[in-house]
């Protein structure tokens, strides 16, 4: 089978093109004309994308795939003025741009990610910020391309991940090094109820999804939206406790010294529909074990 992944560079596709790649898929990346893609598997077949679409449509032509993984995007918590056409051009034109090429060459799914940042306050839609509105928007452009053609569109949304050999500013990250160094960090009360999903218990549902998507009756899944959610939801600062137990140290963390942010997510979404057949393997002080462990 022949997969063409997006946002292959991050956290979550780095990890995913491996887990597929290692089940004998043929994966190609779709990446921008200066990415480094250093950290892509090296099995991976590697498309730069120069921005312009007659030479998408013809790599999808080619090739032709079974199936799209769309994972990149560009995130930001707040946006200025200057960030705007940024957030258009990678959440919703390079999207569409997906999209289109789909539709030409007869790809039968396309897997896109979402965000629980689309469903504030556990609403059906109403956006943390512009991010999250441009991921909607998305969402209902593709409602056009499903509905002029076979290919069946279905959304995964995400709350938060973390795993092993994480790079980015996240929270374990962050009560890691001061669980090391001792100094002090600022944070909000932390009354935030947190939902947060071990990287392998992730990149499971998306592959069990991907089984769902290759059967013949897999227009079930057309238009259809599922979530990654953690059996285990507690406040920020009670996560805070099970970190310091599973590591055996003591964070200096300095409650309430930071607000809360601008539509601070206090409750995550609270969408029951999982992938079809998808279980938490990890329980979270396993998974934490797991990540800081082999870090």
């Amino acid at each position: 089978m022949k997969i063409l992944v997006t946002g292959a560079t991050g956290f979550i596709g780095q990890n995913l093109i491996k887990l597929l790649l290692d089940k004998d898929y043929e994966i190609h990346c779709i990446v921008r004309i200066n990415s480094n893609i250093s950290s892509i598997d090296k099995r991976a077949i590697i498309f730069k994308y120069d921005g312009n679409i007659d030479s998408l449509l013809e790599y999808c032509k080619d090739e032709r795939f079974d199936g799209v993984i769309h994972l990149a995007s560009l995130f930001l918590s707040s946006h200025t003025k200057d960030n705007i056409s940024g957030l258009i051009s990678s959440n919703i034109q390079f999207g569409t741009e997906l999209l289109e090429a789909s539709k030409e060459t007869n790809i039968k799914w396309f897997i896109n990610t979402g965000t629980f940042w689309q469903n504030y306050e556990d609403e059906e839609y109403n956006p943390v910020n512009l991010y999250a509105a441009t991921k909607e928007a998305f969402k209902d452009i593709a409602k056009y391309y499903t509905e002029t053609s076979g290919l069946v569109f279905t959304t995964i949304k995400l709350n938060d991940t973390f795993g092993p050999n994480d790079t980015r500013n996240k929270v374990f990250n962050l009560w890691k090094k001061i669980a090391k160094s001792g100094e002090a960090l600022e944070m909000s009360e932390g009354e935030q109820i947190i939902d947060i999903s071990y990287i392998e218990d992730v990149i499971n549902a998306y592959e069990i999804l991907i089984n769902y998507l290759n059967l013949d009756e897999n227009n079930e899944f057309k238009n259809k939206e599922f979530v990654i959610t953690n059996n285990e939801k507690m406040s920020l600062k009670n996560l805070s406790k099970i970190f310091e137990e599973v590591t055996n140290s003591k964070l200096n963390i300095i409650w309430g010294a930071r607000p809360y942010r601008d539509r601070e997510v206090m409750i995550p979404y609270d969408n029951e529909r999982i992938v079809p057949n998808w279980k938490q393997k990890y329980t979270l002080k396993e998974a934490i074990i797991k990540t800081i462990g082999e870090d």
